[in-house]
């Protein structure tokens, strides 16, 4: 699996909604870009008690559905730039579907690995200024995911984004987010196990998932 990347962005904690902060607002960077195990450098993030950290270094949303969110939003101008989802990989070709937890992927010099999905929060809603946004990425489990940084390196805009080994097979991100988020697919005990031993996914996420067994 190989696509080539078309953006790398990054973006510094600004005000929103009030006294709140993000760094939602991500732009392209201009040239190449080292990224390193907290990830790319020149990018932050505001609040460090749901994001950021080694597990969520890397934000990759796919490029592919914006087509269905413009419809679905009935047009919105900052679908027609790069990252306006916060993500730090703009790319086409591969969705949630097409990687698993575990997969490894080489972009320039650097090697990322898929750690676990985006959960989406109300700030997505807010920056687009539209209700419903976060239930619509809960039904159709269009979440994004997050690589950890196995080894630093530069990229930039242009180059490949290879899937070098594959990880955790059968356990695909869209299917992990909606194990982990949407009422629909419920897991059963049996499937909590089964998320609770995989090696790969995020150990904050594994501890979660084992909390809920015991209960």
């Amino acid at each position: 699996m190989k696509t080539q990347v078309s953006a790398l962005c990054a973006g510094l904690p600004r005000p929103f909604n009030g006294a709140e902060m993000t760094a939602i607002d991500k732009r392209p960077l201009p040239g190449p870009a080292m990224i390193r195990s907290f990830g790319i450098e020149g990018d932050m993030v505001a609040d460090t008690v749901h994001h950021g950290g080694p597990d969520m270094a890397v934000h990759h949303y796919p490029r592919d559905h914006y087509a269905g969110w413009d419809a679905w939003l009935g047009g919105h101008d900052m679908l027609e730039r790069p990252a306006a989802f916060g993500e730090n990989i703009v790319a086409q070709g591969i969705t949630e579907s097409d990687v698993c937890i575990g997969d490894r992927f080489r972009l320039g010099s650097a090697l990322l690995e898929i750690s676990q999905p985006r959960k989406p929060c109300w700030k997505i809603e807010h920056h687009f200024g539209r209700k419903g946004m976060v239930a619509r990425i809960i039904k159709q489990h269009n979440c994004g995911w997050y690589y950890r940084v196995v080894e630093e390196g530069g990229a930039q805009a242009g180059d490949s984004l290879e899937r070098v080994e594959v990880g955790h097979e059968g356990w695909s991100v869209a299917r992990v987010f909606a194990a982990l988020y949407d009422p629909a697919h419920e897991p059963a005990p049996a499937q909590l196990r089964e998320l609770v031993a995989l090696e790969k996914l995020s150990g904050p996420l594994r501890d979660k998932l084992a909390a809920r067994l015991e209960t």
